[in-house]
């Protein structure tokens, strides 16, 4: 079982920090899953213009392998200008359609205030169904005053950030066994 946490931002560290609190959560948790977090501020990805992922170099191919090779994903992003990161739009972009085809997808985002509770249902469940993800339905929003010198003092949103975790990690399972005899929406 292979996760990857993607901190979908190159500016500011709230959302990797969310990020690494969840995976470090899922690596005490359950031993026997591999977890890698992918900060996208720590490479240079180029621009998408069309071609197939395959044949980007550098860093933008070593990133888009690393997703291409998960079975699923935490992806983190802050929102920004009421909507997500252009650096995380470019990713999905760099992606082929089916990139998420049956992989189990959990989100988080980081904000300054709740009036942006709803992007990731508004912006973000949208591109990774068209990409054919299966999203938890419920996802993460920690705001500004959820952090305390850069660590996260809301137990309310630690016990949402586990929970994530272990339905990120219980909801593959679930899905696996069925996926073959059902068919989900």
């Amino acid at each position: 079982m292979r996760i990857i946490g993607i901190s979908g931002s190159t500016v500011g560290s709230k959302t990797r920090i969310a990020v690494k609190q969840a995976l470090y959560y899922i690596q005490k948790a359950y031993t026997e899953v591999d977890i890698e977090l992918i900060d996208l501020k720590e490479y240079n990805i180029v621009f998408s213009d069309g071609r197939p992922y395959q044949d980007y170099t550098g860093d933008t191919d070593i990133v888009l392998k690393k997703i291409m090779q998960a079975d699923r994903y935490l992806i983190g992003m802050p929102v920004f200008q009421a909507s997500i990161p252009g650096t995380l739009k470019n990713i999905f972009d760099l992606l082929p359609m089916d990139a998420f085809q049956n992989k189990i997808v959990g989100l988080l985002a980081t904000a300054g205030t709740a009036k942006h509770y709803l992007v990731p249902e508004q912006h973000v469940k949208p591109i990774l169904h068209y990409m054919h993800a299966r999203v938890i339905p419920k996802y993460v929003f920690i705001e500004e005053k959820d952090y305390t010198n850069y660590i996260i003092t809301n137990q309310n949103v630690i016990d949402r950030l586990h929970k994530l975790s272990d339905e990120l990690v219980n909801y593959v399972d679930f899905m696996q066994k069925h996926t073959k005899t059902t068919s989900f929406i």
